[in-house]
């Protein structure tokens, strides 16, 4: 062989090898997922978000191929989950379910995180609050509650259903305000989300939980609890009997959460691209729908470009609000 044939195997090899080095990354983030996926959900076992959390887990990993696990990471009134979800590393195997609480949080100064701390990928529903009684309770409809509150000392009721300044401490500090009274009328017992609110509702420790109505169905189911009206425009179809502020009260308030699927920012292209895809296809299912309706839970669906607008939209309406029944921070 002659020297110049020798050379021009060799940097065709070296270049062969340089062209592998540089596709490698390539290759293995077209291969994504090859190991199990955590889906953090930042609220308790049992609630509303968990069980959204985990239909979607169970759709993804038929579609992927690859275990996807719901950790619950509960505390600091949503902080500890959101921001497991934000500080995971941005490689597609550490996503979350993120909620309106997001909207919230950082303008009570309870963390930075807000909507933009994340990659949003698809929003999969949003619910209205209801206002639940313990079976026990004397009060037979909302009328006779609403009466019994405002002529009970501040303080005398206690409710509960997530943590200090969550979603449904202001839907409760929002009637409160519909009906003439103070924000802080009524108490509040901050809770890591409705199922541990619910369960402490039904032992009497306190007197009212302001949370979605699927939510408190296991409850509801069980007899150890009631609803006696939602804070919505109108009835949700799968509790007909459970009527609207407006129509028992002449209160027209109306508020809600929601839920999407987020993961960290830098999440690379080709993740964002197949799991954008497989919550859309998820979220179409019959499997889905069956899941969602038979709970009662709403069902909303955005994309990554329709999620962004619906959460900046969300945090200057919740920023007015929360000024409004001072709780947000004053900088």
């Amino acid at each position: 062989m002659s020297e110049f044939s020798r050379r021009t195997i060799l940097k065709g090899a070296a270049a062969a090898g340089a062209t592998g080095l540089i596709a490698h990354p390539a290759i293995a983030q077209a291969q994504w997922p090859n190991r199990p996926v955590t889906l953090v959900c930042p609220w308790g076992a049992g609630g509303g978000t968990d069980a959204t959390a985990r239909i979607v887990a169970a759709m993804l990993e038929k579609s992927l191929g690859q275990p996807v696990n719901v950790v619950n990471r509960t505390g600091g009134s949503g902080v500890v989950g959101h921001s497991a979800i934000a500080t995971a590393a941005p490689d597609g195997y550490t996503i979350g379910m993120i909620t309106v609480e997001i909207t919230m949080m950082h303008h009570q100064g309870l963390t930075e995180l807000n909507p933009t701390s994340y990659t949003p990928l698809a929003l999969m529903n949003e619910d209205p609050p209801g206002v639940q009684v313990s079976a026990s309770s004397p009060y037979k409809d909302i009328k006779a509650l609403a009466d019994a509150i405002k002529a009970a000392p501040p303080g005398k009721f206690k409710a509960s259903g997530t943590g200090q300044g969550g979603i449904w401490h202001l839907a409760l500090i929002g009637w409160l305000v519909a009906m003439g009274l103070k924000p802080d009328h009524v108490a509040w017992a901050p809770s890591n989300g409705a199922a541990p609110a619910m369960q402490d509702l039904a032992a009497g420790g306190i007197d009212i939980v302001t949370c979605s109505v699927p939510e408190a169905r296991a409850m509801l189911d069980a007899g150890k609890a009631k609803s006696l009206a939602i804070m919505a425009k109108a009835r949700n179809p799968q509790f007909k009997d459970v009527p609207t502020l407006n129509e028992t009260l002449g209160i027209n308030y109306s508020v809600g959460a929601w839920r999407g699927i987020a993961g960290p920012k830098g999440l690379p292209e080709a993740v964002q691209t197949k799991l954008v895809a497989e919550l859309k296809k998820a979220y179409e299912s019959k499997e889905f729908q069956d899941f969602m309706n038979a709970r009662g839970f709403g069902m909303t669906f955005a994309d990554q470009a329709g999620f962004t607008k619906f959460m900046a939209d969300g945090d200057k309406a919740m920023a007015a609000a929360m000024s409004a029944a001072g709780l947000a921070k004053k900088a």
